[in-house]
């Protein structure tokens, strides 16, 4: 992995994703079945942040709990789900595919550039933890009960609110637009 490269994607992320997502807004087409089924789809991706984030102590603890326990990569996953689930409900099929390629060449660099920080910062915890769960797509293995539980000042502290507001504003958007229309 190039690390400048890494982290030249993770400085642009937000700004290259709002761009992407005025984009969105422009060109979203949503009929109310789509609207319905994108919903649903991006709400499992914001549960799954929500919860991820009421485990993450962010540069405290390896988190391996949770979500944690079947992906590395909670998080991104439930962005990933949040994208294709907008995309449904904005029916916007070309913004999808560059949304994609956007996951793909924006944020993958960037997971593995996180791994080697928790690589350095954890260790050999994180060497077992990363053997036994994948990077991105989880697995249906789950190992020991979990020793830490969900605490919304977690979610909180992680400011993960701003998602779930985030996504009330776009489906209100695609709604009023399906309504003007």
């Amino acid at each position: 992995m190039d690390e400048r490269h890494a982290a030249r994607m993770a400085r642009w992320r937000v700004p290259l994703g709002l761009g992407l997502g005025v984009l969105y807004l422009v060109f979203a087409q949503p009929s109310a079945a789509c609207l319905e089924a994108g919903s649903a789809i991006a709400l499992l991706g914001l549960g799954l942040r929500a919860v991820a984030a009421g485990y993450l102590e962010k540069n405290e603890r390896l988190a391996t709990e949770g979500p944690y326990a079947y992906t590395r990569n909670p998080l991104y996953l439930g962005s990933l789900l949040i994208g294709i689930g907008v995309t449904v409900a904005g029916r916007t099929w070309f913004l999808g595919a560059v949304f994609l390629l956007f996951f793909i060449f924006v944020y993958f660099p960037v997971i593995q550039r996180e791994a080697e920080e928790l690589r350095r910062r954890f260790g050999r915890a994180y060497e077992q933890y990363a053997e036994q769960v994948p990077l991105f797509f989880p697995t249906a293995r789950h190992k020991k009960p979990a020793e830490q539980r969900f605490r919304w000042s977690r979610y909180v502290r992680n400011r993960e609110y701003e998602a779930a507001l985030g996504y009330v504003a776009a489906v209100l958007f695609l709604a009023i637009k399906i309504k003007l229309r």
